[in-house]
């Protein structure tokens, strides 16, 4: 908080300046303007219906669901949840503060209880931090925030598609830590930070992660480079030895808006293990968006994405891999946004959707309401 919003502090500071300074009243009208705290309350709540049209083949007849987050139970209506964001800035600092009520946000924070047994509360706060920025250039933020790798996020008005990528799925949901965004010129910035272990409001491993960002924007494309490292897990939790198990992800990011009804999105990844600098396998993949204005108030979306698992050292097998294509339409009526979407997931190299060897593919229709306000 400045010392200019003290009462006693203005007050003196006139009398012992007015004598010798003239001050513009468009100058202080407009640092005052600029004191004036901003606060904005803003959220969402989605449902949906997935009809899977595809089934084992067994005599339980069972259902094929996809590997996918927030969508796991076949031929159901759901909820996804209720969220809540506050966000408020007052001069240089501001807070966040966002939490979930539902199985979608108890999905991607359900390791986070922080320690109290019997209940999952706590894992429904999906953003809490601060930031202070001394400068344009300069901005740090302290506390847990969603993820900077990858294109979609835990949210869903923000995703054209309602189900969600494999990429999504397997890559980090959140950090808690303390990171640094800095502007190094027009169009370019970066990010370096130190958090907990991924996906954790505690400390479960020992140790801390580091991740960075690149970034740059030139006319309608945006590209963010990230890297994220750090221990996923401890000797004895790994192979009962001292040796422990390392993650390491480079993921790139990208979107190009070729004209105001049209644009472009990617998404490739690759994650690997390590154990004693060993290979202990991980997982590639890519995803390919393209959004389409189809007229007032109406775009279709499209997904193509492409996952594979990647071998342990000395493993020279294929490893099960993943083609998934989702076209999603997105209807606008006022906040209300209708998703009516149609998946098909094909798999190979023993990439499968039920106990059964050959279930292979899976076909699904949603139907989906995403209310924001």
């Amino acid at each position: 908080m400045k010392l200019t919003t003290q009462p006693l502090f203005v007050l003196l500071l006139l009398l012992f300046t007015a004598p010798l300074f003239a001050q513009d009243p468009e100058v202080v009208a407009s640092e005052e303007e600029e004191e004036e705290p901003s606060f904005q309350f803003s959220g969402y709540v989605d449902a949906y219906y997935q009809a899977n049209l595809s089934n084992s083949g067994s005599a339980e007849e069972a259902p094929l669901v996809f590997g996918s987050s927030f969508t796991d139970y076949a031929n159901t209506f759901g909820i996804g949840n209720v969220n809540l964001l506050a966000e408020k800035s007052f001069g240089k600092v501001s807070f966040v503060g966002q939490i979930g009520f539902g199985p979608r946000a108890v999905a991607a924070n359900s390791d986070s209880n922080l320690g109290v047994a019997g209940t999952n509360f706590a894992s429904t706060v999906q953003q809490l931090y601060v930031t202070y920025s001394p400068s344009d250039a300069l901005t740090f933020t302290l506390g847990n925030f969603g993820t900077f790798v990858g294109y979609e996020v835990i949210d869903a008005p923000a995703n054209m598609n309602y189900s969600m990528s494999y990429l999504f799925s397997n890559g980090p949901f959140y950090h808690t830590g303390a990171k640094v965004d800095i502007a190094i010129a027009d169009g370019f910035g970066a990010m370096v930070g130190i958090f907990n272990d991924t996906d954790s409001k505690l400390d479960v491993v020992s140790g801390k992660h580091l991740g960075g960002q690149l970034s740059a924007e030139a006319g309608g494309l945006s590209a963010y480079l990230n890297v994220l490292y750090g221990k996923d897990a401890e000797g004895e939790m790994v192979n009962d030895t001292e040796d422990d198990l390392y993650e390491f992800q480079v993921d790139l990011t990208a979107t190009f808006e070729a004209s105001e009804s049209l644009m472009f999105g990617l998404n490739a990844s690759n994650y690997a293990t390590s154990v004693d600098g060993t290979d202990a396998g991980g997982f590639f993949g890519t995803a390919l968006y393209t959004t389409v204005g189809v007229g007032e108030g109406f775009d279709l979306s499209l997904r193509g994405e492409y996952f594979a698992n990647t071998a342990v050292d000395g493993d020279d097998t294929d490893q099960p891999s993943v083609l998934a294509l989702t076209a999603s339409g997105n209807i606008e009526v006022g906040p209300l946004r209708i998703i009516p979407e149609i998946r098909f997931d094909t798999g190979s190299n023993g990439f499968t959707f039920g106990e059964e060897a050959d279930d292979d593919s899976a076909l699904a229709i949603f139907l989906a309401g995403v209310y924001s306000f």
